[in-house]
């Protein structure tokens, strides 16, 4: 996989060095120099490390935004990364965009757009590692000896579907050995129902059989 990611702190230098160890090709765009530089000569693996504006189209066209399969906002700043992702997102349409929320207050924000947000409170390190590189996304658990997994997924912009008046649970056919179980807004969660509508950036929580995830994944970008 090739993944840009956006901002070289320590949570978007601990990401790049997780992904070149599984074998990835990583950029990232860090706009200061002495970090830049720093990180030009610690990374190991086939990685790309731009000093720029993670915000500017132009930093993203350096850093090969055009075949990227995965965008990580990691910047401490919401905002750019808000706006680095919708650069991402709407002007390059990177498969797969994840931004790193400081704020929790501010994922709403995200799940408006469409965008997948973890909270820097949370597992965003796992997320990268395990999920992004697996194909699925945010596993909660696992229930049956590994055998189905309890998933939450984010609902993306919708291509088949209007974004405004959504699209309810009912109507999406989900793959055959995977349930929709629950729908989560921000700390609160509630069962699924035939008639909930479900909006670009809704959480949905997922039981499925880990042989589907992908097929999971692949329908909720989709719809």
């Amino acid at each position: 996989m090739y993944i840009v990611i956006v901002g070289g702190g320590k949570v978007g230098s601990y990401l790049a060095n997780v992904l070149l160890a599984s074998g990835n090709e990583v950029a990232v765009i860090e706009e200061r120099a002495e970090n830049a530089d720093l990180l030009s000569v610690t990374f190991e693996g086939s990685y790309l490390v731009i000093n720029g504006d993670g915000c500017d189209s132009r930093s993203q066209e350096d850093a090969g935004i055009r075949q990227a399969d995965v965008f990580v906002g990691a910047t401490g700043q919401d905002d750019t990364n808000l706006v680095a992702c919708e650069i991402a997102q709407r002007v390059f349409s990177v498969p797969r965009v994840i931004a790193r929320v400081n704020n929790p207050k501010n994922l709403r924000i995200f799940r408006e757009v469409g965008i997948e947000c973890v909270s820097s409170t949370t597992l965003i390190a796992n997320l990268i590692e395990e999920e992004a590189l697996l194909g699925s996304v945010s596993v909660v658990s696992s229930l049956n000896h590994g055998n189905v997994a309890l998933s939450e997924f984010t609902v993306g912009r919708m291509k088949r579907h209007s974004e405004e008046e959504g699209i309810t649970i009912g109507e999406i056919e989900m793959p055959q050995g995977s349930l929709i179980v629950a729908v989560a807004y921000d700390d609160d969660a509630q069962v699924a129902e035939p008639d909930m509508v479900l909006y670009p950036g809704d959480q949905v929580i997922v039981v499925a059989e880990n042989e589907v995830l992908d097929e999971v994944r692949t329908l909720f970008r989709s719809l």
